[in-house]
């Protein structure tokens, strides 16, 4: 969900703009405009050094700041984080660490897209580099959930990667909001465009850290949820020249022959009302959604995902690849009922023209990654059903003979947002600590030789306090680990 409110039902908007995929060659980028901000007044070698002469290759604006906290624990305060962006990813009691000092850097590529609101900038291709004093000698790259914007990671995935003395960097994909369909000439274009984004501010970010301390990094990582999650399944698939491994934190699954949310989110929007009501009818809706991918252990989350995810996410990536199907009308009608002309509740990809399945070729996923991945999924997703997500991207990459490059550990108790586990304690467990212990895992399977625990389900522990639970996960699944 995105703080922003829905557009307007109008489409005059749409396919004439331009589209804003302007990636300028980095190496040969113009000098861009630049702001220098010390918000540490005690400027000094080794604290913020040659912060002055940083440059982001490709980037047409920059402003840069010596801080003397580059987590949220003292980025909040200093106005460097937008916490509206990230609100609602992790657990209430999730510990914030503290104790880094650096450099940040913001700033935007060229674009022609306007949604991003941030520094009163209005333009889109933002992104935030992070630059600590103590540097471990790596880089993790992010793409944002959902349609956020590039702060959007910054708790779930920034401050355990700051603390552990890596550099840091962030996009907004080039497109943010809820209309972000808006974006481009042809269906797919926006969602073309969060990729290409990644790829871009990965290059520019390596080469900013060899400015800042006279080499690249040892180690580059990619590291994601949600629609985070796809672009690091993505990037290890088409880039892996540029990455030593990433995280895939319950990635969005796009694929022309499906399962996609087009597939299931229409008939949760079937059945869940009949299932609601109750009476006659009921329990056979409640069997079309398990069979629709949302088992019997996640009945207690459906009433809030009804309301806030499954209708508006259906309506604006349906918007984005299939634009026709409403006509003229702009990303549909909300909660209309089945029969309604052109109602997403009655949407069937299967039927759609060949074009659309052309879109969704345009950004599926093949299974082909190049670098070890950790994925972690949980197994009470109610807005991306395990069984019909990352199951099913486990069994794309077998079957593309990459499983060695693979450790899939499905998360029990797990929920597709954190915030809900605050909300229900005793059914639920947070994933970001689990996130985090996927990233130890994968630094030790690259630096070491060491190999993961097996993929398998994660037990969910029992009688943990909720400080505990949003702290702490082992991967352990009882299968054989230990030296490669």
């Amino acid at each position: 969900m995105h703080r922003s409110p829905f557009p307007s039902p109008s489409r005059s908007w749409r396919r004439g703009g331009p589209v804003a995929l302007v990636l300028t060659a980095l190496a040969l980028a113009a000098v861009p405009a630049t702001a220098t901000a010390t918000a540490d007044p005690a400027v000094r070698a080794g604290h913020c050094a040659r912060m002055g002469h940083l440059r982001v290759p490709g980037a047409e604006h920059q402003q840069t700041a010596c801080l003397a906290e580059l987590t949220t624990a003292g980025t909040v305060a200093s106005g460097h984080t937008d916490p509206a962006d990230w609100g609602g990813l992790t657990p209430k009691d999730l510990a914030v660490p503290s104790g880094v000092p650096g450099i940040q850097i913001d700033g935007y590529f060229p674009d022609a897209s306007t949604t991003n609101t941030n520094h009163g900038w209005n333009h889109d291709a933002q992104f935030v580099i992070r630059l600590p004093d103590r540097w471990n000698g790596g880089l993790v790259v992010a793409g944002t959930p959902g349609n956020r914007e590039q702060y959007a990671n910054d708790r779930a995935i920034a401050d355990g990667a700051l603390a552990r003395g890596y550099a840091y960097a962030a996009t907004d994909k080039g497109n943010t909001g809820l209309a972000f369909y808006r974006d481009g000439k042809a269906p797919g274009d926006a969602i073309v465009e969060w990729n290409e984004r990644v790829t871009q501010l990965t290059r520019a970010a390596r080469a900013t850290i060899a400015q800042r301390y006279h080499r690249p990094p040892s180690r580059t990582l990619a590291a994601g949820l949600s629609n985070g999650g796809y672009l690091v399944r993505w990037q290890l698939e088409n880039h892996p020249e540029l990455y030593d491994g990433g995280v895939d934190w319950e990635g969005t699954l796009w694929r022309a022959g499906g399962p996609t949310l087009l597939d299931f989110l229409p008939k949760a929007l079937r059945a869940h009302p009949v299932y609601a009501a109750g009476g006659e009818g009921a329990e056979r809706a409640r069997e079309a959604m398990h069979a629709a991918g949302f088992p019997a252990e996640t009945e207690f989350l459906w009433p809030y995902h009804h309301k806030v995810y499954w209708d508006l996410t259906q309506r604006i990536y349906r918007e984005e690849l299939d634009p026709d199907f409403d006509g003229a009308t702009e990303a549909g009608t909300p909660y209309c009922t089945t029969g309604t002309p052109a109602c997403d509740t009655d949407y069937d990809y299967a039927t759609r023209p060949e074009e659309v399945r052309q879109a969704v070729e345009r950004i599926a996923l093949t299974g082909r990654i190049g670098k070890p991945l950790v994925t972690l999924h949980g197994t009470l997703d109610a807005l991306l059903p395990i069984s019909q997500d990352s199951d099913v991207y486990a069994r794309m990459v077998r079957e593309a003979g990459r499983e060695r490059l693979q450790r899939y550990y499905r998360i029990e108790g797990g929920t597709h947002t954190d915030a809900l586990a605050d909300v229900f304690p005793d059914r639920l467990r947070p994933l970001a600590p689990c996130y985090r212990e996927a990233f130890t895992v994968l630094e030790a399977w690259l630096a070491q030789g060491y190999r993961p625990p097996a993929s398998g389900t994660v037990a969910l522990p029992a009688g943990r306090t909720a400080v505990a639970s949003a702290n702490d996960c082992s991967l352990d699944t009882g299968g054989a680990g230990g030296t490669s």
